[in-house]
Formats: C-alpha cells, structure tokens, sequence
C-alpha cells in the first residue's frame, strides 16, 4: 500500500518536477536517494543507552533510533524504520551528523533541523547540518516535514530520556 500518493513516494524528492527548480536539486535528490536506497547505520545496536521508537500518525512512517552515549558525546547512532525516501534518508543523514557530537551539540543540530523545516534560509545554508541540506525544500511542503523531522523527534525524545 502506498502511503504518499504524490511523486516523492516513487523515490524522488518534492519540488522535483517544479520548472522553477534550481538544475542544483538533481544533485540533492541523488543524495536523498542514495541515503534511502544505501542507508547509513541501519541496524541494532547492541547495548543502547536509549532506545525510542516514533511514527508519523498521517502516514505510518516509522523509525526506532538507539544511541550509546560515552560521557555527553553521542558515540553510536543506528535506527531502524520503514517509510518514505524523505525520512528514512533524513534519519540516515542524521544518524552520520551526530556521531561525535556533544549533547549540547545535538540539540543544537535538532533547532537547525526544524528550523530549516520552517523554511529558514540561513539554517538550510548552515555547513554543521552536512548532507541534510539536501532536504531544504522540503519545508515546501507541509506535509511532508513531519516525514523529514521523524528521526529528530526520536533524537529529540531520546536526548530528553537520556539527559532530562
């Protein structure tokens, strides 16, 4: 059963077939894609300081992220999921950012995300969001940010479980 009826759901990224797309967003939608077909950190992870799992209610998209935390840096990151190109690529990317990162910094990283959800350029032009950036249209579509915000909301969560 296909969840997203619109054209992003056969793998492309939204805003794609938009004659005012800039020729940059091919490049954007391959490394979506890539993330989704070949995703980064896919799988368990044994001995997990947390583990949150979060859908998204309007389409059933679904991620579980688990993290080891050594001190306040985020050690490991993998998740699990199952869903659209946008998230299951956005938690990919996420999961790749994080790793290294303090606390402090996720949560950092976790207002640039949203942020740039809200369409704000300045957080869609910020390099600590690394490959994410290729999400950046997506605030154009409403409906589709819950899909790109799946895996911070886990993080979110898992942060908040992990350190209040």
């Amino acid at each position: 059963m296909d969840r997203h009826p619109d054209p992003d759901r056969a793998g492309g990224v939204p805003g794609a077939a938009s004659p005012e797309t800039p020729p940059l967003s091919s490049l954007f939608q391959q490394l979506v894609l890539e993330h989704y077909k070949k995703p980064r950190n896919r799988g368990e992870l044994p001995g997990a300081d947390v583990d949150v799992r979060m859908n998204n209610p309007s389409c059933g998209d679904t991620v579980r992220l688990q993290l080891r935390f050594d001190s306040d840096r985020i050690a490991e990151a993998r998740f699990l999921g199952d869903g659209c190109s946008i998230s299951q690529a956005s938690v990919s990317m996420m999961t790749q950012v994080l790793e290294g990162k303090t606390v402090a910094e996720a949560r950092g990283l976790i207002e640039r995300m949203k942020a740039m959800m809200r369409g704000d350029a300045d957080a869609a032009r910020d390099k600590a969001l690394g490959d994410l950036r290729a999400l950046a249209g997506v605030h154009r579509f409403p409906v589709r940010v819950r899909c790109a915000l799946l895996g911070w909301n886990a993080l979110e969560e898992a942060l908040r479980q992990a350190f209040g």
